[in-house]
């Protein structure tokens, strides 16, 4: 019996450790692959680390990253050790009090936390960037620390400070002497906490940061939106930083003569280096606003050849501060904010927002010759007629895409309905979208995606209840595009430009929109209201639609081309067939994105929830 006990708690903590740990140990193998796939190992190779050295963002982010949160966490131990001491002498009212209002923020939702710090912020009219996402991580760190030093505190004898100075001792040296080195566990504990608190934050640092200012949550985050296997290198990267720093702080211990004079020297040395970084820092991020001409460019993620802002700004001698966004509701939840940019690169729908509450300046075309290289096709379109504010950038569909091993050609004449086929139960990838979903419902009932007829938006609820309870799909992101590459499904919904790329990896698969109709998409380049740089904005969207710009911005992203000779060239390369996943402009039940108004929009926000919450 006592064998058999001993079996099944070994095999439990085996279990355990295989559940922490095989993630990291897939994550590094898959850093060495050869290929993009993030699930097919193809072979041995070093090319994403050496991507990842190459990556000036990636290496930015990591300097931003451990600065932040060194600093963060030294200041924000003091802090907090010198409150909790102060609050153990307080009268009982008072230290009540703030205690419970220093539980706020660790119990606070993160993202009102966010909101609130990027407020404040603005309204005081701090340049957001390296200083304020620091502040930020501090008075966030903090709590964190006071909760972790004064139940050490408390727990001391009262009159032991007392007791020094009656000895002789200054109240300084009671301090430092005798109390603190009372409650160095307390202490340490707290400042762990702090650093490894800022050091993964994202929430916070995304809505506090500017200025071209990104920690590595961010960057890896803004990654995540297309397969980028750099992230599984970084992450090895920081795997073995933290392995390494475990065994040090263990091995250390048992040289401690040799390791008080090392940590002494190493003190010394690393208080320099982190001084003059922090100086670099602060004198490139938080004046980089003195530069004689600056572009404050906000795009969304993984959507833009970063190759192209250099050129940019060795040929017109600036420099271009780029931000990337999340989504579009993201993005104008910063510029409502009192966040300025200059350029944004927003979806048709939310152009049309942008537009009618007047936070975009109308271009001046006289100062874009290079408009003569659009495609027709993309212009003029219901967002902005006669492209009074916009500039197309990308455009395309959204459809389904098929593997031809699987699926019978004779079904695809059920266009949306074939999501709804029993033959492909469990096979399917729905795109985890509330606007593409019900696009895709209302398109199958044969009504209009911008329906305001609350009888039509039941229906199409309805129709992906029975589609989700009979079909059982997965509804999925951006990881699509890997799984889909390997084969796991035979359907998914996806957008064009991710369907060319997916199609190029994976020749079993095609492509196409039912003739019930689909979302044609533009997304495009306007200038803000606010906007400091207005010709240099204007020299930067003609830029970005020269020839060799577009040709090397699509290449990079994968998406359709709005330039001519561009999109030409990409039907005959690596994308061949893009052609084919171009917007029919003659089928009428081809639409556009409307604006939606709030009520609207919450209740299609909540039928979602609720076609989720199976």
């Amino acid at each position: 019996m006592k064998r058999n006990n001993k079996f099944f708690s070994m095999l439990y903590v085996v279990l355990c450790l295989a559940f922490f740990y095989l993630p990291i140990l897939v994550t590094m193998i898959f850093s060495f692959n050869s290929s993009k796939s993030l699930t097919r190992f193809t072979g041995f190779s070093l090319r994403w680390y050496q991507e990842l050295l190459g990556n000036g963002e990636v290496i930015k982010a990591v300097y931003v990253s451990v600065t932040i949160a060194i600093i963060a966490t030294i200041v924000s131990t003091i802090l907090g050790t010198i409150t909790a001491i102060g609050l153990s002498k307080s009268k009982k009212v008072i230290k009540e009090l703030l205690l419970n209002i220093n539980n706020i923020p660790i119990l606070n939702p993160e993202i009102v936390t966010a909101i609130s710090l990027m407020l404040l912020f603005s309204s005081l009219g701090f340049r957001k960037g390296y200083l304020t996402m620091l502040l930020a991580h501090i008075a966030f760190c903090t709590p964190y620390v006071i909760t972790s030093v004064y139940p050490k505190v408390r727990a001391l004898d009262p009159n032991m400070a007392n007791a020094a100075m009656d000895l002789g001792a200054t109240p300084f040296q009671a301090l430092t002497k005798v109390i603190v080195p009372m409650i160095k566990e307390g202490i340490f504990a707290g400042a762990l906490l702090a650093f490894t608190m800022s050091f993964d934050d994202f929430v916070i640092s995304y809505f506090v940061s500017g200025n071209g200012v990104k920690n590595i949550s961010i960057v890896v985050y803004n990654m995540t939106k297309r397969i980028n296997p750099t992230i599984n290198a970084l992450s090895t990267i920081v795997i073995v930083v933290i392995i390494v720093v475990l065994l040090l702080s263990n091995l250390l211990p048992k040289f401690k003569n040799k390791a008080r004079k090392l940590n002494r020297k190493a003190v010394k040395i690393v208080s320099v280096v982190l001084v003059v970084a922090v100086m670099a820092g602060l004198i490139k991020w938080g004046f980089v606003a003195q530069s004689t001409h600056v572009l404050k460019v906000y795009n969304a993620g993984e959507y833009m050849d970063l190759s192209l802002l250099e050129d940019f700004e060795k040929e017109y001698d600036c420099t271009i501060v780029y931000e990337t966004f999340e989504s579009n509701e993201m993005m104008y939840t910063k510029l409502s904010s009192g966040e300025t940019y200059d350029v944004l690169i927003p979806s048709d729908y939310m152009i049309e927002r942008l537009i009618k509450e007047e936070y975009l300046q109308a271009l001046d075309w006289k100062e874009i010759p290079n408009k003569k290289n659009l495609l027709n096709d993309v212009m003029n379109q219901s967002y902005d007629p006669g492209n009074r504010y916009s500039c197309p950038y990308f455009w395309g569909t959204v459809g389904i895409l098929y593997d031809k091993t699987v699926v019978d050609e004779a079904d695809l004449k059920d266009g949306w309905n074939l999501l709804c086929n029993p033959k492909y139960k469990g096979n399917i990838y729905m795109y985890d979208s509330e606007r593409d979903s019900f696009m895709i419902a209302l398109k199958a009932l044969g009504y209009s995606m911008n329906t305001t007829n609350e009888a039509e938006i039941e229906a199409a609820y309805q129709w992906l209840i029975n589609q989700r309870d009979t079909m059982d799909p997965i509804y999925a992101g951006d990881d699509v595009i890997d799984n889909m590459i390997s084969g796991n499904k035979a359907l998914a919904v996806v957008y064009s430009g991710d369907a060319s790329y997916i199609i190029s990896e994976n020749p079993n698969l095609d492509y196409f929109t039912p003739e019930q109709g689909t979302n044609r998409w533009y997304d495009a380049m306007v200038i803000t209201k606010d906007c400091s740089e207005v010709q240099l904005a204007h020299k930067f969207i003609n830029f970005m639609i020269s020839d060799k710009s577009a040709l090397s911005n699509t290449e990079e992203v994968g998406y359709t081309s709005t330039v001519k000779s561009a999109f030409e060239t990409m039907k005959e390369g690596d994308y061949a067939g893009i052609s084919s996943y171009i917007p029919d402009t003659t089928n009428p039940n081809n639409e556009i994105f409307a604006y939606q108004q709030p009520k609207i929009k919450q209740k299609f926000a909540e039928l979602w929830t609720k076609v989720k919450a199976k």
